[in-house]
This record gives structure tokens, sequence and C-alpha cells, in this order.
């Protein structure tokens, strides 16, 4: 479904009316982002700042210490660019959604009698994702470059966390698409498809 971005000062009966000719007996989620100012948006490469922050040479690295230097940077950052980060990591997430991915996962891949785990494939996307900009684009190019034995669940809970320092409020937010395994159709063979969910 489409997204339309719009200043509150703009919104009009006329638009209104306009999409619910257009949309009927569609459900609409309303979304508020406190004024900014002249703040800059915080872009993609922004995105990429904060994932290249990511701990990974701690000696004794554990999840916490390596999310740590990556949450402290977003925390001090507004509010809407906590929440544009986890639009561009779902975003990320949605694209390595596809069948073609979860075929190389090697000994985790789909299995013909249907054995897949939805969420290791979520793990093992987010594991890319947090591995940078540069392997990112490696596995979107060539899925054979999947991992095959690692996952980086900590990653899905990076905003969450910058959210709740800064504000001491829980991060109650629902990014513009689903990061969720199955959330991109056009990825997914219908047949292997309910295969795989049944």
């Amino acid at each position: 479904m489409p997204v339309y971005k719009i200043n509150i000062q703009e919104l009009r009966p006329e638009f209104l009316q306009e999409l619910k000719e257009k949309y009927e007996n569609a459900e609409v989620e309303i979304r508020i982002f406190p004024a900014q100012g002249n703040a800059r948006e915080f872009t993609e490469a922004d995105f990429w700042h904060v994932i290249s922050l990511l701990g990974w040479s701690q000696e004794e690295a554990n999840d916490e210490a390596i999310l740590e230097p990556a949450v402290a940077y977003l925390s001090t950052l507004d509010e809407a660019s906590i929440y544009r980060f986890q639009d561009i990591l779902s975003e990320k997430l949605f694209e390595l959604d596809k069948k073609v991915y979860a075929e190389n996962l090697g000994p985790n891949a789909p299995k013909e009698d249907g054995a897949f785990s939805s969420d290791y494939f979520l793990y093992a996307r987010a594991c890319v994702v947090a591995n940078g900009k540069a392997y990112f684009e490696e596995v979107l190019a060539d899925p054979a470059q999947m991992p095959k034995e690692y996952t980086f669940e900590p990653l899905l809970y990076l905003a969450e966390e910058a959210y709740e320092r800064k504000t001491g409020k829980a991060f109650d937010y629902f990014p513009t698409v689903s990061h969720e395994t199955f959330s991109n159709p056009e990825g997914w063979d219908e047949t292997l498809l309910d295969r795989l969910t049944s």
C-alpha cells in the first residue's frame, strides 16, 4: 500500500475525501513525527554509519558490547532519526526476504519436507546488514554469499534500545515495511511458500 508523507498543516478535507474514494474500506495508519525545524533528514549514508559503529573488534565481544557504540550514537540523535533508522533497517531486511537468499543458507536452507526456520532466516539477514554496506551489496548481487552459519538477532533491537535510552519510553513503532520472513511476497514462489508456512 502507498505511504503518504504530508505536513499536518497541509491536510485538507479534499485530500481525506480523495483517500476515502480511492481506498474505500481500507484501514489507515497515522504516524505523527515531531517537527524537527531545520534538522537534517536521516539518510541511508547515516544508516550505514550507525552500522559501522558496531563493536566487532571487542576482544571478548558479547551482543551487548557489540551493539553499545551504535546504540550510544543513535541515542544522541532526534527521535525521527531513530524511527528512520528502523525504517531503513526493515527495508534492507525486506530486500533480502526472498527464496533465492533462503536457498543459500547451507544446512539451514528450506528442506523438501518444508522444514525451515523463518526466525533463523531473519537473523541471518540481520547478520548480512550488520556486516556493513559492502557485504550487504555483495550478497544482494550474489546470493551464494549468504552466511551459512552466522546470525545476528541483536541488530533487530538496536533502534529500540537507542529510543528507550533517549526517551525512557517504550519504542512503540511499526516500520514502513515488515522485516519478518515471508513479508516480501514477490520474493517467494507461491508453492514453496505454502509448503513452508503450512
